[in-house]
């Protein structure tokens, strides 16, 4: 689908060197700029996705536990 939008001549510019600098077209970076806006506003960001995910294991948990072990 296409879409008109409007963005201001500053961030153009930012997004068209950021575009040369990848190799991509612009429209492919718009729309990697959008999913990566939608996964972080519903919640798929990879930091929603990972908090937490050593909580239950065995081992240390969280940095400070992992020293006080360390320390004996």
């Amino acid at each position: 689908m296409r879409v008109l939008i409007d963005i201001p001549d500053d961030d153009l510019a930012v997004l068209d060197a950021l575009a040369r600098r990848n190799g991509r077209s612009r429209a492919a970076e718009v729309r990697e700029a959008v999913r990566a806006h939608l996964r972080c506003r519903t919640g798929q960001d990879w930091i929603a996705r990972g908090f937490g995910y050593w909580r239950e294991r065995g081992e240390a948990s969280d940095v400070a536990d992992a020293a006080r072990r360390k320390r004996g």
